[in-house]
């Protein structure tokens, strides 16, 4: 167990890196598609990812509290594989992205495959450094893997445009949300990072788009209050945990 510690901290603290080990990288390249995706309507606004500054720190934070205090215990250690793939792919995903987007939605959406695997697995002790991190970062992948399949499926024209991939990404990225949590809800914070990204897409299409900036907005909204009400239902049961 304590070798699988070891190669988690380090795979997030690579993880964590990436942005500096591959500077220059300010989102997909427009001209990287076949028809150039200058401005989507199924990206956020720029503000958002932002966001993975406090995802970083708060999984190294996480996986080196399990590498120095929990690295014998076998409740932490159900989750470390599928969170050990999961980063390992995070930690290569910027220079793929620099030159395919195909394979970075890919490679995202197998992210976030084993993200929720792991959140699934998380230990239900030691809430905040334990599944909460976890939760954070699965939820941010959910929205952006359809964004990056929305980009996708617009930049290389399947079947739709940019407008019509925008609802598709914000319908299924809601859809996925609902299922992910239902995996494992004690732990609400997932919605937090996906309304992030919702409320990101709205405040993005304000004005220009408005169609997927309601479209957003209502998904952001419904997934607040499910966040709301199982923070309420269960406080009580975190409480005893943390």
């Amino acid at each position: 167990m304590r070798a699988l510690s070891i190669l988690l901290f380090v795979a997030a603290v690579a993880f964590a890196l990436g942005p500096f080990t591959t500077p220059g990288f300010g989102g997909f390249d427009p001209n990287l598609y076949p028809n150039p995706q200058t401005d989507p309507p199924v990206q956020p606004a720029g503000y958002a990812f932002a966001i993975w500054g406090p995802i970083y720190l708060w999984l190294v934070i996480s996986t080196g509290f399990g590498l120095f205090k929990r690295h014998d215990d076998p409740d932490w250690n159900r989750h470390r594989l599928p969170l050990l793939i999961s980063l390992v792919i995070g930690a290569a995903w910027l220079p793929v992205a620099m030159v395919s987007p195909i394979w970075a939605t890919i490679l995202i959406f197998a992210m976030l495959f084993t993200a929720a695997i792991a959140l699934a697995r998380a230990p239900a002790r030691d809430r905040w450094l334990g599944k909460a991190p976890i939760a954070f970062y699965a939820g941010w992948l959910t929205a952006a893997s359809y964004a990056s399949l929305g980009l996708t499926g617009a930049g290389f024209e399947i079947a739709y445009g940019e407008v019509t991939w925008a609802y598709i990404g914000i319908v299924l990225a809601f859809a996925t949300a609902l299922v992910v949590h239902g995996m494992r809800r004690d732990e609400p914070i997932y919605f937090l990072s996906t309304v992030w990204a919702l409320v990101a897409i709205a405040v993005k299409n304000w004005g220009d788009v408005q169609t997927v900036a309601w479209l957003a907005l209502a998904g952001a909204g419904l997934l607040a209050i499910i966040m709301v009400a199982e923070f309420i239902r269960f406080r009580p049961a975190r409480t005893g945990a943390a």
